[in-house]
């Protein structure tokens, strides 16, 4: 006991220290995870033997994986099926035929390459989503294309996790201390467990296989609801919580009684489920869980790397982290330009997914367990795929470097040819300009909508809408749309530092133009009052109003009275905030003005005070009229 709570206490004490300082360093949890066991394994010898903690850690990846399940909704796999199905099973296929190619070559059997095909054609999911959604690239074309191809190979992870065992159909050769040569025995370790289908013919195990998944669907889809309702019922929260670990743990025992990944049960239960009502809350449930072991889990494969091995041959395994990325970025590129990602789009895609990802660590693992791997093979996969993945930050400041420097001239003829003006251009159509539109629309008004999401513009074109697909910031699209002669510029795109050049170039140009211009955040509103916008709206503040308004009615409050307080803090902060805007400096933290800080202060309680005697009047006025 004693010491299992100091195992404990490392793990924990690393997993505290090291993931904090990675993410800080832009490295992302999963390279913290893996930096944290270097560290209290090959690096300070504090843990030994790791292998059984492995196995319990690896029930973070069913759970990953149920969870993956059920935020894919069968309806939205089935509208995404192009997209899955070509960009992404095209990559997973041709990285994986091209390194089977490339071992096969130095001599390996085709399984074994195959599985290194499968392990290495996986990338990081962590890694990339992290660092796309942290650059706002996320709903650009290059960072959809990747976000598809990294959803196929999470889902590619199952059926790869079925075909690793039939890969071991001739066992991997070991030699004997003698110096001759054995094979092991065929399809990893014998368990003498409980099995439901051990002696039975191959048409009776794929029976009692394809009763369970579909047992596991009905159960899904007819034993769910009324199951969480019961637990409802009971008005218990820790109830719901064992219910949620009672599926995963259930599903993933009767896979492996049925003699198949327990992954790929609850990755199918996740999906049927996807569309429950009770989908949020076993999401809630699971994810402290999950998140837990799979970041014990890392940290076990980071404790059991062979650091001497890295030694022994640096530049062998650098060499061959290095191929990798190459291989799969050739891969990637010719894709991209087979699926017509242009320029910026067509790097980020390359780049993002040209290394290896954190379930590479899950295949690896699984593939020594069912012996298609040699331990050494093992050894200096686990080496590649995190050499390869602590490259990736390298990899996204090359293409941050490749974008300033790409010539504009392919994007140049990407744009439209803006042949219309009008009194109001939009510049960005998402889900704020798309609101502004419909408004002028339907009050009869014309608007010159420009946008650079062509996805954005094609879908405006098939609802009967006109909009032109272009960089909004380009001083001649702004001409061509009228901004010579327009009474009003919305500026609603998603980038603050392009809605500051915008504003700050229109403003320039054209002094006696009305400007409303989309703000992130308080800051932004100082930012646009400096660059000369004249009506700012911050993203959520009408509406946290309007939730705040819903309150007061509910804590007291008539709907007249808090109409009128919402009303009233709406003027009042307005007017605080452009007196607030010519106290802010951009050079200093709001902690480091004292100005800034002690106005702020003063506004805040005049505000307390102007809404407290607003109800007041109005209330004394209501008492004198009746």
């Amino acid at each position: 006991m004693d010491s299992f709570l100091l195992e404990a206490s490392v793990f924990l004490a690393a997993a505290v220290i090291a993931v904090p300082v990675a993410a800080r360093l832009g490295l992302g949890s999963v390279l913290g995870y893996l930096i944290a066991g270097l560290i209290i394994g090959p690096g300070l010898g504090l843990v030994a033997d790791t292998e059984d903690l492995r196995h319990f850690a690896e029930f973070g990846v069913v759970m990953m994986l149920f969870l993956i399940g059920l935020e894919l909704e069968p309806r939205a796999l089935w509208d995404m099926r192009h997209r899955l199905i070509g960009l992404g099973g095209l990559q997973i296929v041709l990285t994986m035929l091209a390194v089977l190619i490339a071992c096969s070559m130095l001599g390996m059997l085709w399984q074994t390459a195959l599985a290194v095909g499968m392990i290495l054609a996986l990338s990081s999911t962590a890694i990339v989503l992290q660092t796309l959604t942290e650059k706002g690239l996320i709903q650009t074309s290059g960072g959809r294309a990747t976000f598809s191809v990294l959803l196929t190979q999470d889902i590619a992870v199952i059926p790869m996790l079925v075909a690793i065992p039939l890969l071991a159909t001739v066992a991997p050769i070991s030699a004997n201390p003698d110096g001759s040569i054995s094979r092991r025995p065929a399809g990893g370790e014998v368990h003498h467990g409980l099995s439901l289908v051990e002696g039975l013919p191959g048409w009776g195990v794929a029976l009692v296989t394809l009763a369970a998944i579909a047992a596991i669907i009905l159960g899904g889809i007819y034993g769910a609801r009324p199951l969480f309702r019961f637990i409802h019922a009971s008005r218990l929260p820790e109830m719901f919580t064992a219910v949620a670990l009672l599926i995963v743990c259930g599903i993933g025992a009767l896979m492996m009684l049925v003699g198949i990944s327990p992954a790929l049960g609850t990755f199918l239960a996740g999906v049927v489920l996807a569309n429950s009502e009770f989908r949020h809350e076993l999401e809630s449930d699971i994810e402290p869980f999950k998140g837990l072991l799979l970041g014990l889990f890392f940290i076990t494969v980071g404790a059991g790397i062979d650091v001497d091995a890295f030694g022994r041959e640096p530049f062998t395994i650098l060499g061959l982290a290095l191929g990798v990325i190459v291989l799969k970025g050739t891969v990637l590129y010719v894709l991209g330009v087979g699926f017509k990602l242009k320029g910026r789009g067509r790097w980020l895609f390359t780049l993002g997914l040209a290394q290896a990802g954190e379930f590479g660590f899950v295949l690896i693992s699984f593939a020594l367990q069912q012996q298609v791997l040699t331990t050494q093979l093992g050894d200096r996969l686990l080496l590649i795929v995190a050499l390869s993945m602590l490259i990736t930050p390298l990899l996204f400041l090359l293409f941050d470097w490749l974008e300033k420097r790409l010539d504009t001239a392919t994007e140049t003829i990407e744009d439209d040819e803006i042949d219309e003006q009008g009194p109001v251009i939009i510049a960005g159509i998402g889900r704020f300009g798309q609101l502004v539109y419909r408004l002028l629309q339907s009050a009869g008004k014309k608007a010159v909508v420009i946008d650079r999401d062509m996805q954005t513009i094609q879908m405006m074109r098939a609802m009967g809408y006109k909009g032109f697909f272009g960089d909004p910031t380009r001083p001649e699209l702004l001409h061509a749309a009228g901004i010579d002669t327009a009474r009003v510029l919305v500026v609603a795109l998603d980038d603050p530092k392009q809605v500051n050049r915008l504003v700050a170039y229109a403003r320039r140009i054209r002094p006696d133009l009305h400007i409303v211009a989309r703000a992130r955040d308080r800051t932004h509103v100082y930012q646009l009052y400096q660059a000369g916008a004249d009506d700012i709206v911050r993203e959520l503040f009408d509406s946290a109003l309007r939730a705040g308004r819903y309150v007061l009615e509910n804590v007291g409050m008539s709907e007249y009275e808090a109409a009128i307080a919402q009303e009233t803090f709406f003027h009042q902060d307005r007017r605080n905030i452009r007196e607030l805007a010519s106290l802010w400096d951009p050079t200093k933290s709001a902690a480091d003005n004292p100005a800034y800080l002690a106005r702020a202060q003063e506004l805040e309680k005049e505000l307390e005070r102007k809404l407290f005697e607003t109800l007041e009047a109005r209330a004394q006025k209501d008492s004198d009229a009746a």
